[in-house]
């Protein structure tokens, strides 16, 4: 008795269609790259345009390129180089200040056990709901109290603490851990910041990642802070660059 074999044709209708779908999917995706891109290829291609060019064409490739925009910022009154410098070292103080402290403050509300542990954390997670606009005046007056204002201690001090997101964020993560695995450690004489920083923390280094991207972010572009508490003394990267607008605004 003989069987007929059937083969299924190869590159079919579905095949075809997932093709489709992928080529659909990457030009999509190049669209999306080209408009996100877009913005910081045409402030590159101004800064190297010449003003007369500028004034006379407008936006348009510069021809010949020209590095006087570059030259002409340190004639200004903002020194851009040493606001680029205390920028950079105001974020990683407050980085890794903030991250330490958040890791130490979750494993304490996650792990360790006290009285009033949950009413404390709920009411620390409460302050998310503080506007930051709300604090900026309380704090300068404490930085003038301190006699910090226009120093980097004033600039970064208010924020080297625990952020209430990073702590929430991190509490819920060392929670998922295996309490299994922290009794093994105790069992084999690790003591509480062994346990922290040799198991816990590395088992979290996705969520930590995560929170240094959104904390170096978020300071970096920090403008309300740094202005009041620089008192044109003290520049970051965003008040020294308004003070460049105000300056061709004049």
């Amino acid at each position: 008795m003989s069987h007929d074999r059937v083969v299924a044709p190869v590159g079919g209708p579905s095949t075809l269609a997932r093709r489709i779908g992928s080529i659909a999917s990457y030009a999509a995706l190049l669209v999306v790259t080209a408009i996100t891109l877009l913005p910081f290829v045409l402030a590159l291609v101004t800064a190297f345009t010449s003003k007369q060019q500028f004034s006379a064409e407008g936006l348009s490739l510069p021809a010949p390129p020209t590095l006087e925009n570059f030259q002409a910022l340190g004639d200004r009154r903002v020194d851009f180089g040493e606001a680029a410098v205390i920028t950079v070292l105001a974020v990683l103080v407050i980085t890794v200040c903030q991250l330490l402290f958040s890791v130490l403050a979750a494993f304490a509300f996650a792990r360790m056990r006290f009285p009033g542990r949950e009413l404390l954390f709920w009411v620390f997670l409460a302050t998310l709901m503080v506007p930051q606009v709300v604090t900026v005046v309380p704090l300068y007056f404490m930085m003038n109290e301190i006699n910090q204002v226009g120093t980097f201690t004033g600039l970064v001090l208010p924020f080297i603490l625990g952020s209430p997101y990073a702590v929430f964020l991190l509490r819920e993560q060392f929670r998922q851990i295996p309490q299994e695995l922290l009794d093994a450690m105790r069992m084999d004489g690790a003591g509480t910041l062994r346990i922290l920083f040799g198991l816990v923390v590395p088992l979290s280094r996705p969520t930590l990642v995560t929170l240094m991207l959104i904390t170096v972010v978020t300071h970096w572009n920090n403008f309300m802070w740094p202005l009041m508490i620089g008192r044109n003394r003290l520049f970051v990267i965003t008040t020294a660059t308004q003070s460049l607008q105000e300056q061709y605004a004049n």
